[in-house]
C-alpha cells in the first residue's frame, strides 16, 4: 500500500483560452466564482490588506477566511487561506495563494496557481491537493472557454 502526503507547496498551471482581464474577472467576481469554485461566492475588495472571505451560495456559512497580501490587475493576486469548511482545517495556521495570469502569444493566458506555506496545515493540504484544486481549476478553463459550468 502507498501513502501519498500532500505536498506543502503545491502549484498548477493551465492554459486557458481568455484574457488576463477575463481570467481576473473569473476570479474575483462572486458571480463567477459561485459557477466553479464549489459555489463559493467570494468577497473582497482584492486590494493589499484587505479581508479575503469565502462563503456558502447563500452567504449562510464561512468557508474561507484570509487577506489580500498582494494585488495587480489582471496579472497576480496574493492571499491567506484559512479552510473553515472542515472542522478539522479550520483549526489550522493560515496557508497562502497565488494566482499568476501570464498572456501567451497564441491568445491564451498562463494561470499558475500556487498554494504554499502548508507546513502547519497537513488536513488543509490533503484537503486541496489533487482534485481539490484541479476541479476548481478545471471548471475555471471551461467556464471561460465554453461560457457553460462543468456539469455534475
Amino acid at each position: 500500500m502507498t501513502t501519498m502526503t500532500a505536498q506543502t507547496t503545491q502549484v498548477y498551471q493551465l492554459l486557458v483560452k481568455a484574457t488576463p482581464e477575463q481570467i481576473w474577472e473569473a476570479i474575483t467576481n462572486p458571480e463567477f466564482t459561485t459557477k466553479y469554485f464549489h459555489g463559493s461566492y467570494v468577497d473582497s475588495t482584492f486590494e493589499a490588506g484587505a479581508p479575503y472571505n469565502g462563503y456558502s451560495p447563500d452567504r449562510s456559512e464561512h468557508w474561507v477566511e484570509g487577506e489580500v497580501l498582494e494585488s495587480e490587475p489582471p496579472r497576480r493576486l496574493q492571499h491567506t487561506w484559512r479552510a473553515l469548511y472542515n472542522p478539522e482545517t479550520a483549526t489550522e495556521p493560515a496557508s497562502r495563494v497565488t494566482w499568476e495570469i501570464q498572456p501567451q502569444e497564441d491568445g491564451t493566458s498562463l494561470l499558475s496557481v500556487t498554494h504554499d506555506q502548508l507546513e502547519g496545515a497537513p488536513k488543509t493540504a490533503e484537503s486541496v491537493s489533487g482534485t481539490g484544486w484541479m476541479s476548481v481549476l478545471s471548471g475555471l478553463k471551461t467556464l471561460l472557454e465554453t461560457g457553460e459550468p462543468l456539469s455534475g
